[in-house]
């Protein structure tokens, strides 16, 4: 067992019998009160954010994983499929694996795959950065690109962001998958 002296960002444990990625640890010492880690944490499961207070030398059980890279083929129904790159071998995700990544996958895409130590998969990530073709979006006008406003854009993959009045369809633009928004256009 570890104890909270190993708890970093990016860790996996087992919390309340399920699993949590740790997004953000803080270690405090309160001036007459006793050490402890306060710990934000995201259910892998449903997605919801849990606090808790770890206190200091507590035990803690840290789920050993190993991350693969895989390459993205196809959807299978409601699954995706992914292919090893050095073993050619198939396997089939989850969409609560990718969570809402998922709507920016497209074909031939690297994805990342955490595996538990018992071969399960805990979690799949698509790069932080993808370019995507605007397949659907308002037209626009000479006044309209030189306001500052946005609107909404159908992406290759079926995702809808913001973008600014400027991008039409056609266009190339780069999107942060986490954070589910525009950054610049592509050139190209």
């Amino acid at each position: 067992m570890a104890t909270t002296s190993d708890l970093s960002k990016g860790v996996i444990l087992r919390f309340n019998g399920e699993l949590h990625l740790l997004e953000e640890v803080i270690h405090r010492t309160p001036g007459n009160l006793r050490a402890f880690y306060q710990a934000k944490m995201r259910n892998l499961r449903n997605g919801r954010v849990v606090e808790n207070r770890f206190r200091s030398g507590e035990e803690v059980e840290i789920v050993q994983t190993e991350r693969r890279k895989y390459q993205y083929l196809y959807r299978d129904g409601e699954d995706f499929v992914l292919m090893d790159n050095e073993t050619y071998d198939q396997i089939t995700v989850s969409p609560i694996a990718f969570g809402e990544q998922a709507k920016f996958l497209k074909e031939s895409m690297p994805v990342d795959v955490v595996f538990a130590s018992d071969n399960s998969i805990i979690q799949a990530e698509i790069p932080t950065f993808v370019e995507l073709t605007v397949t659907e979006t308002d037209p626009s006008t000479k006044d309209d690109r030189a306001t500052s406003g946005t609107k909404p854009a159908t992406l290759e993959t079926g995702a809808v962001i913001q973008v600014p009045m400027f991008v039409v369809t056609g266009d190339v633009v780069r999107v942060d998958t986490r954070t589910r928004e525009y950054m610049d256009r592509v050139k190209k």
